[in-house]
């Protein structure tokens, strides 16, 4: 009943069916090769093509041919990318990460997000496993050294963009020793928060104060650029106003100055008539309404002139008799 099995036998078809699978056969191995022969690349990619374990980066985005089983490629994102150390984008807060502490003993949660990109995909695949996690870990390192270095004012406050370009500075310097094939491209503080509420609301009040300073000194400044212009303008017109009398002064006392030397070279001719003429002038201009009393010998009133009748007296009696000062002289030497 159990007999001995017998084994199992194959039919290789003959003839017209077997040329056709081999054709097939033929077919399919061709479809292989020809899609393991070519590869393409996008423009936010590069790729790494090893052969024989020789890799050499491809960086020309398009169509690529490579030898099938004896060429691998593997691609590489060259976009910026990003990871976020202090908080976990699915989870928030990573007290581990973010809590540090500053020059002054406080501790306070700091949370950075750091951008980096591939800028050698062949070193990024071969100089380490994971290169973003060697990125993270110089980032934490050059952080915790950066804010131990600063008080916890300056980090919470006044001292963000310095902090951020030092730290900046440090991983980059870090990097290019390393030599990994990635670049940072930017780190920055997303938040800083002292680790109580009540440090958390003093801290917020003195940026609060801080503000209104800035607020102050700039209506200060403001109010200066305004009131400038118009105090340089009130200065300009006094300065002028004082040159317009300044002239006028000088004016008038060169005027005076020419009457004087008119009238001393009257006085060089005849000194005695121009000096009673000049008296009598005088009292004209200072006492218009004066009248003259001409005292005779032994004390006696014999004449009362009014001053005022000089000048009612009619010009061609004056052009006859001279001047009213010198009638009023002439009158004076008869009496």
């Amino acid at each position: 009943m159990f007999g001995k099995k017998q084994p199992m036998q194959m039919k290789i078809p003959s003839g017209k069916g077997s040329k056709a699978a081999k054709i097939v056969i033929a077919l399919m191995v061709l479809a292989v090769l020809v899609a393991n022969s070519y590869y393409s690349i996008q423009e936010e990619e590069q790729a790494v093509v090893c052969t024989f374990g020789s890799p050499k980066a491809v960086t020309t985005p398009g169509l690529h041919f490579k030898a099938p089983f004896v060429q691998t490629v593997t691609k590489v994102n060259t976009t910026i990318q990003g990871f976020p150390i202090g908080y976990r984008q699915d989870e928030g807060e990573d007290e581990e990460d973010a809590l540090m502490i500053t020059s002054d003993y406080n501790f306070i949660y700091v949370d950075f997000y750091v951008e980096y990109r591939v800028t050698d995909p062949v070193k990024a695949l071969y100089a380490s496993e994971k290169p973003d996690l060697v990125l993270k870990n110089i980032a934490q390192n050059c952080i915790r050294t950066t804010i131990g270095s600063y008080s916890v004012d300056s980090v919470l406050t006044t001292g963000k963009n310095e902090i951020q370009s030092n730290i900046k500075q440090m991983i980059l310097d870090k990097l290019e020793s390393y030599d990994i094939g990635i670049q940072l491209v930017n780190i920055t503080i997303q938040d800083a928060t002292p680790p109580t509420a009540e440090v958390e609301n003093a801290f917020k009040e003195v940026e609060t104060a801080k503000q209104g300073k800035e607020t102050a000194l700039n209506n200060a400044n403001k109010y200066r650029n305004e009131q400038i212009p118009n105090a340089e303008a009130e200065s300009d017109k006094i300065l002028q106003d004082a040159e317009a009398k300044k002239q006028e002064r000088i004016n008038e006392a060169n005027g005076q100055a020419a009457r004087f030397n008119s009238m001393y070279q009257e006085y060089a001719k005849y000194p005695e008539v121009t000096k009673k003429r000049m008296f009598y002038e005088a009292i004209e201009d200072v006492l218009p309404d004066v009248k003259v009393v001409i005292e005779g010998e032994g004390g006696q009133t014999t004449t009362m002139l009014p001053l005022d009748s000089f000048v009612t007296q009619d010009s061609s009696l004056a052009g006859e008799t001279g001047s009213p000062a010198d009638d009023a002289e002439e009158e004076a030497q008869e009496e």
